[in-house]
């Protein structure tokens, strides 16, 4: 398509100076290590505690290889994103959402929908995940302090939820730079913890019997294989690389790298290590949150309690940050629509409008989050619906439109192989995921104050 007929498109972006989504919610004023912090709190979250539980279904060999083909194919993707985005600025296009980037470079008025509807399942998905955690660690503690307390899993969920109608008043993306700091620095923290109390627990005289055989049943193990390599996808997942860069100050050029090889060290720093250190304590046995497997129902925590304590409440917070990040689409959405640019972002004409919205939104995430206890098949299912379209295919197939690499380049088949191979996954990954899920529903009442594995 040439860039006559892209410039003519309808879903271009809007003037900035008219749209009031753009101009509040995702104000061009960070430096690059800003985007680093938005990108790490995006990526590396208290998700990364249930990668025991993914090997549970690959074994060693396979979650390793899972593990470091994902976190190699994504660094590529991303990558492969900042550029396209980079060619539209320096053409005079510049994006800072992705329906609308995806809509322009391939040209279709559905994929400006489409893409709306996968970043609509992702943050949604996420800010419920996020939401539920959040409650479950609150009834962890609770749990051990009171034993025979009365509280319930919705009631620590509704306490959550009223917290974060009071963080999803901050204005724009780039004030959470700050917030998405103390995340980035929270889970180094609480995942240098769990490894050392997986550690702790494999070496005591008390240490769980280690068993690494998988499903029995060959179809069960396909099933269990593909809905842990889509948690590994949701792991790793950022659907939202455009809006963050948004945030830099333009040009843009070069700046998300920098914040892209930022996040990708912690990766390294905290992906395999709780991945292997708690694959190794509990095999099998893996809970789809480690720290359930470090405080078991029945008999003695393997840790001391202190330290998971701590872990549980570096958790929390971070759950905050991460539950902000994600909304972020959400609300410049409706902004765009609700918000008036020619008056201030404290006015009264938009901040009514501002807190009523965003309340609206954080209720309804944590309403989902109480009905339906499911973090660990969440996770899969966005893994598989939303972040596998959006970050294992579409980057590609967006560098190949723009920079158009010769069929005989060594890219244009990388591009098209991951493009093919990760379609492939992300349908079966869909069938497996969405199975267990409507397996798992036989389990648990609306409400449950379990969350159902």
């Amino acid at each position: 398509m040439d860039e006559a007929a892209q410039n003519d498109g309808p879903f271009l972006e809007t003037s900035q100076e008219d749209d009031a989504g753009a101009s509040f919610v995702l104000q061009s004023k960070g430096k690059w290590w800003h985007a680093g912090f938005h990108l790490t709190t995006a990526t590396v979250g208290p998700s990364i505690l249930t990668l025991p539980y993914s090997f549970r279904g690959l074994g060693w060999e396979m979650g390793f290889f899972c593990l470091t083909a994902m976190g190699v194919v994504t660094f590529y993707s991303y990558y492969l994103m900042s550029l396209v985005l980079d060619h539209c600025e320096k053409a005079g296009r510049r994006h800072i959402r992705f329906r609308e980037l995806a809509a322009d470079i391939l040209g279709f008025g559905w994929m400006f929908y489409f893409v709306v509807l996968i970043q609509t399942a992702i943050n949604t998905g996420i800010s419920i995940g996020a939401i539920l955690l959040a409650g479950e660690c609150l009834q962890i503690m609770y749990s051990n302090l009171l034993p025979d307390g009365s509280l319930k899993l919705y009631h620590f969920i509704a306490m959550v939820t009223a917290v974060m109608i009071l963080l999803s008043q901050f204005p724009t993306f780039h004030s959470l730079r700050h917030i998405n700091l103390g995340s980035l620095v929270l889970s180094l923290g609480y995942t240098f913890l769990v490894v050392g109390a997986c550690i702790n627990a494999g070496t005591s005289k008390n240490a769980p019997r280690k068993d690494y055989s998988l499903e029995a049943s060959e179809s069960s193990r396909i099933f269990r294989a593909f809905t842990s390599i889509s948690i590994i996808a949701a792991i790793f997942g950022n659907g939202i690389l455009p809006e963050i860069q948004a945030t830099l100050v333009p040009p843009a050029a070069g700046k998300m790298v920098k914040g892209l090889i930022m996040c990708y060290t912690v990766i390294l720093l905290t992906f395999y290590s709780a991945a292997v250190s708690g694959y190794w304590v509990f095999g099998n046995k893996s809970n789809s949150n480690i720290l359930k497997s470090l405080m078991p129902d029945e008999g003695p925590p393997y840790a001391p309690i202190w330290v998971l304590g701590l872990a549980i409440v570096l958790v929390l917070l971070q759950l905050f940050a991460i539950g902000l990040v994600y909304s972020q689409v959400a609300y410049e959405i409706m902004e765009k629509k609700s918000a008036d640019v020619n008056q201030g972002i404290f006015s009264k004409r938009n901040l009514i409008p501002r807190i009523i919205l965003r309340s609206l939104y954080v209720i309804f995430c944590g309403f989902m989050a109480a009905m339906l206890p499911f973090f660990g098949d969440i996770s899969a299912v966005v893994g598989a619906i939303g972040f596998i379209p959006l970050d294992f295919v579409l980057p590609m197939l967006l560098y190949n439109l723009t920079h158009k690499p010769t069929r005989s380049s060594l890219a244009y088949w990388i591009n098209n192989s991951i493009i093919i191979v990760f379609t492939g996954v992300g349908l079966m990954g869909t069938f497996s995921s969405v199975r267990k899920l409507v397996l798992d529903a036989k389990k648990f009442k609306i409400f449950s104050d379990d969350l159902v594995e």
